[in-house]
């Protein structure tokens, strides 16, 4: 059996790569070796009295599944 032209077969989300980040704390990110903005955005909002944070994605932690 033929498939029709032009249309294309659905991508499942199964099939899908998974991109991933690890959530780091602001006293990571002021001693990295490859500072970024929203890392320094992130460590100077928690230098702030009574600031709470959970974390930040960090960018060099990626990784697909």
């Amino acid at each position: 059996m033929a498939k029709a032209k032009g249309k294309k077969a659905p991508v499942l989300k199964s099939d899908k790569l998974r991109v991933s980040m690890k959530l780091v704390t602001s006293d990571v990110c002021e001693r990295c070796k490859t500072p970024c903005t929203r890392g320094m955005d992130y460590a100077a909002r928690m230098r702030t009295d009574g600031a709470v944070g959970k974390g930040v994605p960090c960018i060099l932690t990626r990784h697909t599944s």
